[in-house]
This record gives C-alpha cells, structure tokens and sequence, in this order.
C-alpha cells in the first residue's frame, strides 16, 4: 500500500519559511557570544513577519521546525541547548497566541516582537532555574538577560515591522 502525500501551498510555505529561519538560526551559532546562548535572535524576525502575514498557527510551525531542525543539523537534538532552545520557542508561542485574539487592532510587529523575546528568555530561565542550575543565585543574571532580551526584542521589532511594511507595499 502506497501512502500519498498531497502537500498543500501552505505546506510549501511553511517549509521555505521554515529553511530561512534554520538558515539564520545556524548563522547565528556561529557567532561569539559573552555568554552561551546569547545570541541576538534574528531568526525570530522570520517567526513575527508570518505571525503578521500569515497567523499564529503558521508561525507555530515555523517556530518549532526551526528548533527542531536547526537542532539536528548543529548536533545538538536533545541536549540541553536544545531543551532550552525548546522552552524559550515554546513560552514565544503561549506569550503570542492570547495577543493575537486581542480585539480591535492588536499589537504590530514590536509588540509582538518584545513579548516574544521577554517570554523566551522567561521560560529558558524557568527552565534553567527548574531542571540544570536549581540555585537561587542564577535569578541575578535574569534582570541582565531579560534587558538584552528587551534590546533584541525591540530592534527585531523595528527590523520586521520594515520587512512587513515592505510586502505590503
């Protein structure tokens, strides 16, 4: 018996969005970093443009898939890169979704951009806190990563609501 897949052009969207975000995501990896796992997150920039264009369900895809896959072709698939990776991916996405049903006109790309990065480095920390490093003492470098994530947030904000006014246009 032959199974037979019908990909759909959303399918074939999320895929090509998917690939863009691994392809920064991998870039990324290969930055120094002050600290492991700073990185300036510009692979989110893909994740708030779909959010934007496309709703919350295909930015959940492209979120995942780029953790997923990016995990596995960096070699780091189940370690706790990953798991924290994971979280942060995770936290983004149950931050967006209530904001995404807000009535009226909602939040743009900044808004969305700095809940995202606040909530990511929220649920890396929880996670960090709760199964690596279960000290009181890691929570002083919370208030420092949670104002770089603010930072980040905000210029990959600005940087996606450009790249959406773009495509509008």
């Amino acid at each position: 018996m032959k199974l037979h897949l019908h990909p759909t052009v959303e399918d074939h969207r999320i895929a090509w969005l998917a690939a863009a975000a691994v392809s920064i995501h991998i870039l990324e990896a290969l930055l120094p970093s002050p600290l492991p796992g700073l990185k300036p997150g510009f692979a989110n920039v893909i994740t708030i443009c779909v959010l934007c264009l496309y709703g919350w369900s295909t930015a959940a895809w492209v979120s995942l898939l780029r953790v997923l896959v990016g995990s596995l072709l960096l070699g780091t698939f189940l370690s706790p890169t990953f798991m924290l990776s994971l979280a942060g991916a995770l936290a983004s996405l149950l931050i967006l979704w209530p904001m995404t049903r807000l009535p009226g006109r909602g939040f743009g790309p900044v808004g969305y951009s700095l809940a995202a990065a606040m909530a990511h480095i929220s649920g890396q920390f929880l996670l960090a806190w709760g199964w690596f490093v279960p000290h009181a003492g890691i929570w002083r470098l919370f208030p420092v990563l949670l104002s770089f994530a603010v930072l980040v947030g905000l210029v990959n904000g600005i940087i996606t609501q450009k790249v959406v006014k773009h495509l509008h246009d």
